[in-house]
């Protein structure tokens, strides 16, 4: 199965609808990118930190989060599905959360944080 999965994954690198690869990062960034401009302005410390070290907030956190990228997440899914039936004949859903997670969430994760930090330094002229 693990064979099958990495195998997979790799074959869509060069494989049909390469776009996506490019295109559902991009739109996560740019959610990524409001959020974390979003938090600055409310004066709020980086996403991702908070939800690693504050247990409290943390469900609130992923609840917003989620809200962002479920539509790009969602997209990611069905992308991969009609890819995966055109080339494989067949859907492997735990491939398509894989991809989606790797399309969708990971990058709205690193750049959200990175982007409040921007603007913080932004909004303050360099003084955060």
């Amino acid at each position: 199965m693990f064979a099958r999965v990495w195998a997979n994954l790799i074959g869509r690198i060069g494989g049909p609808m390469t776009f996506r690869l490019v295109l559902q990062p991009t739109v996560a960034v740019c959610f990524a990118i409001r959020g974390g401009i979003r938090d600055a302005r409310e004066g709020r410390r980086p996403h991702g930190w908070v939800i690693l070290t504050d247990s409290r907030k943390r469900m609130e956190l992923l609840r917003e989060s989620w809200q962002d990228v479920a539509k790009v997440f969602l997209a990611a899914v069905m992308i991969d599905f009609i890819y995966q039936v055109s080339e494989f004949r067949w859907f492997y859903p735990e491939e398509a959360l894989i991809v989606a997670t790797l399309l969708a969430l990971l990058p709205y994760l690193m750049f959200r944080g990175l982007a409040n930090r921007i603007a913080l330094h932004w909004l303050h002229g360099g003084k955060v």
